[in-house]
């Protein structure tokens, strides 16, 4: 009788397994659903409840911190990566993890400020893709977190008193209208986003008041609002143009969904009427049904638009373009900025202030963990300049994204998921601390790398205003008065018997102080009368624009060498000759190259050397350096040796 009741039990509780693990995997045949449609909140709630009743596998954990990840939900993605990377599933299981999960595992523990161990598996990730430029980035600059240390604590920041438990995100201006992008349910008549699980987003306004308060935040545009997503607003400078963010819709304002049945992003075109409401809303022509293009931004002459996408070409998961937008409203082609700004990772929300700088997000760049906002300088030909990481506390180890900021007082807006706020996305509010930087360093013997006693350092502006003059001390070291970042600055080290070296920088926006050694070189040989000063100094030749005899800036660099000189030697008296080449008419070229020198010599009397001490005459084409005389053909090279100014000593 036991043995047939112990047969019953067993056999009993086999059934009751069985049917738990049949249960188990008809709900999760039912998240995978819900995750393939990008509903990642609901999918959560599914894959949590199996895994808290102990029944996981690979593919699942993966999903489960994947849905967490892409709704920037990092420290709770965290713990579903760390359990499939430590446990039956990871390193000691028999099959390989891929490997973006190593990189999405080491983004995550960034979140939680495990560092060590998120460089642990950045160093695996880049070991599986040496070629991905993410890790060749790590590689690159394994010391990332000390740079973005050496940038700390730049700005003050504070939330907004309008943001709300939903998201609120992408702040724009208006006027004295702060434009954000909201999803807020507050009388909108808007679905419910799966991804989510929040309202579909709208655009909000709030009048910035004078104290710099913020007004109760009300529906903006809302003649053109859609059922679906609206998002991320840029204005035309005379606010009559506006260009956003919307989901595919229909003609019905219904969200469209691609073969995968996610529905993706396009940028609108509305303009504003003369009776000061928004309308004509046109989608733009490089927009498309099977990939996004989102997030617009302006540059200041408004001739380009810059955007995110992960259309065809994207280096990435999502890079930034841009557009030429043309005087007839026509667009040209689309342009990749290239990999200087894009990566394998995800780059998104552009931003570009009016001094050309490009603000964007990345979680592809060495940063704090999710995105960080970095900034690079857009040069006059469209390249971009070095790219660096904004420090804290503009970035978190949180998601950090959609950054406006006014380049005259540097105060703007960041948009992040950190925790503290209000919950989900929250706006801050920023501004730049005043920031000052002292230089420092040791002047030396570039020979015997001996210390220089008693040299002179002098620190001047860019317009060569001296504002600073330090004497080093018996270890050749000085220290100087602090100075303004961002400005530019010259550094000068002169000591007897040395030539005086001269350095150009731009103070970096950061606390403390910058270390600057400069090595000076012993004078070789003397000068004496008749010397010419232009070929004692080796000079880059002194050019001017054609026609003109003012003083370029190239030109004044090359000249200031010469005033040095003099500084130097005190009794020095010098005669400027100005010589052009044959082609052209004699007495035109004649009275040119007089212009010219004396030209230089009122620039030379204007940086402090007395008029008694520089002559200066123009000899055209009189004293012509080879046989390259009218009418004898010669190379460009050979004229260009007859093209030249001398500065010939004629007293010591």
């Amino acid at each position: 009788m036991k043995k047939q009741l112990l047969k019953i039990s067993l056999l009993t509780m086999l059934l009751f397994v069985g049917i738990s693990t049949y249960g188990q995997k008809v709900a999760e045949k039912k998240a995978n659903k819900e995750y393939q449609t990008q509903a990642y909140v609901d999918a959560i709630k599914i894959y949590e409840r199996i895994a808290n009743k102990g029944y996981t596998n690979a593919d699942m954990l993966k999903k489960l911190a994947d849905a967490y990840y892409f709704n920037g939900k990092l420290p709770e993605a965290n713990k579903w990566y760390e359990t499939l990377f430590d446990g039956e599933y990871g390193d000691k299981g028999k099959e390989p993890i891929p490997s973006e999960y190593y990189y999405r595992y080491a983004q995550t523990l960034k979140s939680v400020e495990s560092y060590d161990k998120s460089k642990q598996k950045m160093e695996e990730f880049s070991k599986l893709e040496a070629n991905d430029s993410r890790a060749q980035l790590f590689q690159e600059n394994k010391d990332y977190l000390q740079k973005i240390e050496d940038k700390q604590d730049l700005y003050n920041i504070k939330a907004l008193s309008i943001n709300t438990e939903f998201s609120d995100y992408g702040a724009a201006i208006l006027g004295n209208e702060l434009i954000f992008t909201s999803a807020r349910n507050q009388e909108v008549d808007k679905a419910i986003h799966e991804w989510t699980n929040e309202s579909f987003t709208a655009l909000y306004s709030s009048t910035i008041n004078v104290d710099g308060t913020f007004s109760e935040p009300k529906q903006f545009a809302k003649e053109i609002s859609s059922r679906v997503n609206d998002a991320t607003a840029v204005f035309t400078k005379d606010g009559n143009t506006m260009y956003f963010t919307r989901n595919n819709s229909s003609e019905k304002g219904k969200r469209r969904n691609n073969k995968d049945k996610s529905s993706l992003l396009k940028i609108y075109k509305a303009t504003k009427g003369a009776d000061g409401l928004w309308g004509q809303v046109l989608e733009l022509p490089f927009n498309s049904d099977y990939f996004n293009t989102a997030h617009p931004s302006l540059t200041p002459d408004g001739k380009w638009l810059y955007f995110s996408s992960d259309r065809k070409g994207t280096l990435g998961q999502s890079d930034i373009f841009r557009v030429a937008i043309y005087p007839t409203g026509e667009y040209g082609n689309v342009e990749n900025i290239g990999a200087k700004v894009n990566t394998a990772g995800r780059e998104t929300f552009p931003f570009i202030s009016e001094d050309y700088f490009l603000f964007f997000a990345s979680d592809g760049h060495p940063g704090l963990g999710g995105l960080d906002m970095f900034v690079a300088k857009i040069n006059v030909d469209g390249s971009i300049g070095q790219v660096a990481n904004m420090g804290t506390p503009i970035n978190s180890p949180s998601d950090d994204f959609g950054l406006y900021i006014d380049s005259k007082s540097h105060k703007g807006f960041i948009s992040s998921n950190r925790p503290g706020a209000s919950g989900g996305d929250d706006i801050y509010f920023f501004k730049e601390k005043p920031c000052k930087q002292a230089l420092e360093g040791i002047v030396y013997d570039k020979v015997t790398k001996e210390p220089l006693v008693n040299a002179r350092v002098i620190l001047s502006d860019a317009l060569y205003q001296q504002t600073d003059t330090i004497i080093t001390d018996a270890k050749g070291y000085y220290l100087s008065n602090l100075l303004d970042c961002g400005g530019k600055y010259r550094i000068k080290a002169e000591k007897e018997e040395y030539n005086t070296v001269e350095v150009v920088f731009i103070v970096e926006r950061q606390q403390g102080v910058k270390r600057v050694d400069i090595g000076l070189e012993k004078t070789l040989e003397p000068v004496t009368v008749n010397d010419d000063l232009f070929k004692k100094l080796k000079l880059n030749p002194i050019y001017f624009d054609f026609d003109k005899s003012n003083i370029r800036p190239d030109a004044a660099a090359e000249l200031i060498k010469v005033v040095e000189v003099l500084k130097e030697y005190p009794t020095m008296k010098i005669d400027v000759r100005s010589h052009t080449d044959s082609r052209g008419n004699d007495d035109y070229n004649l009275k040119l190259s007089d212009r010219r020198a004396k030209s230089t010599v009122e620039w030379m009397v204007n940086q402090g050397i007395e008029r008694s001490r520089i002559t200066g005459e123009g000899y055209g084409e009189t004293q012509l350096q080879n046989k390259c005389s009218n009418g004898v053909p010669c190379s460009v090279e050979e004229h260009q040796l007859n093209r030249r100014s001398e500065f010939i000593i004629i007293e010591l």
